[in-house]
């Protein structure tokens, strides 16, 4: 793959369950909040409908309730930002989940 005209940036995911929270808010949405008034060039949140983590505790849509469930919140930004600013507040806030990085190249 040709890199000519693409930005390089980062995809940085948070593995998290729906019912976690941060300062009694659910933590999915104080990272978007967060993100937003920092200025950090775009985030999602996925609801999963069935995993498991780290204590091999399965979570499924039909057989859990709904606030149980797998979350996924995904970030793109400029590397710098990733490593200055995104991560020390992430590692702060994410207690029970899991934080991945991928290099990504913006298309458009």
């Amino acid at each position: 793959m040709q890199h000519e005209n693409l930005k390089v940036a980062k995809l940085v995911r948070v593995f998290i369950a729906e019912e976690d929270t941060f300062e009694e808010i659910p933590l999915y949405k104080f990272i978007l909040e967060w993100c937003m008034n920092n200025k950090i060039s775009g985030a999602t949140v996925f609801r999963g409908i069935a995993g498991y983590g780290h204590h091999k505790k399965l979570r499924q849509h039909f057989l859990l309730p709904k606030k149980d469930l797998p979350i996924i919140v995904e970030i793109i930004e400029e590397p710098h930002k990733v490593e200055e600013v995104l991560l020390p507040f992430l590692k702060e806030v994410v207690k029970e989940g899991l934080i991945t990085i991928e290099t990504v190249y913006i298309v458009k």
